[in-house]
């Protein structure tokens, strides 16, 4: 489940970044995630009690993981939205998939794993990467605020990583027992917020039928199945496991996107990639579950 989830969230930076130049960054991300959400509502009603086991989950995984899904949402589609061109979505995307190294990070306090010296060495290499994936396509001259404004999207992709990290590991820690989950919810909120925001921002979307055919998608697909896929797999499955094959999203997500995006990056892009893998690598092999280490 959790390998799946990961092959659709590849898609997620190419086919975000297109609807949000047609519809607007905010109405594209409003209709995708209530749709969504809807959806999954819809597909919980049709499970015996299943809206009903929604409302047993723990208040503390609702309320927190729910703030914590929804910053991530929110975060993320504005970084894509912000990007000055394709080019800069591609770093975004590279920053945003720090969060494969940094769940693995966040395991050792929230779900009490153990540490290898070499950790370190893990996190400096993923976070090497992201640096010269954005320093490299970053405009090198600029005023002030320009250069503010341009570095916008890029803290935003960091919180958007961290919020998913500590998703992931906080999921496991509140709801591991639990036979339901709250993405539906979850997704539906981050819909409603997004929508709120853009009343607040008018925007001009520009119809068509391949902007329906992208928005069906990535509404059924990566907006709600891979959401759905990635929570089971985080609170049943084996979380270091299920954590590192998501080391690969990074390179599989910059492929997918340079292809549909129709974007020519330079190699800096692909040694961000690569060193982003790595890090995530050595952090996956820095990390031990305490009763696998005693045995």
């Amino acid at each position: 489940m959790g390998g799946i989830a990961i092959l659709l969230w590849s898609t997620t930076v190419a086919f975000s970044r297109s609807l949000t130049e047609q519809l607007g960054t905010l109405t594209a991300a409003a209709i995708i995630y209530v749709t969504a959400g809807i959806l999954g509502l819809l597909a919980t009603s049709l499970r015996p009690g299943g809206v009903k086991a929604i409302g047993r989950l723990p208040p503390l995984y609702l309320v927190g993981c729910g703030a914590l899904f929804v910053i991530y949402i929110v975060s993320f589609y504005l970084a894509l939205g912000l990007a000055e061109n394709r080019t800069q979505v591609l770093s975004v995307g590279l920053i945003n998939y720090l969060w494969p190294a940094l769940s693995l990070v966040f395991s050792i306090p929230l779900l009490n794993r153990r540490a290898r010296p070499l950790l370190p060495v893990g996190i400096v290499l993923a976070v090497a990467g992201t640096w010269l994936a954005t320093t490299g396509t970053n405009p090198p001259e600029s005023s002030y605020f320009e250069e503010i404004g341009s570095m916008l999207p890029y803290g935003l992709a960091l919180v958007a990583a961290i919020s998913w990290a500590l998703y992931s590991n906080l999921s496991r820690r509140w709801a591991a027992g639990n036979d339901g989950g709250g993405v539906p919810i979850f997704l539906l909120a981050s819909g409603l917020i997004l929508g709120i925001m853009r009343s607040f921002s008018p925007e001009t979307s520009l119809w068509s039928w391949s902007a329906g055919f992208e928005l069906i998608y990535m509404a059924a697909f990566p907006g709600m199945i891979a959401y759905v896929l990635w929570d089971l797999a985080v609170r049943k499955g084996e979380i270091i496991f299920v954590a590192s094959l998501s080391y690969l999203t990074p390179l599989l997500s910059t492929i997918i996107s340079t292809i549909i995006l129709d974007v020519h990056p330079g190699m800096e892009i692909w040694f961000g990639a690569g060193m982003v893998i790595a890090g995530a690598l050595i952090c996956k092999s820095s990390i031990t579950d305490p009763e696998q280490a005693s045995q």
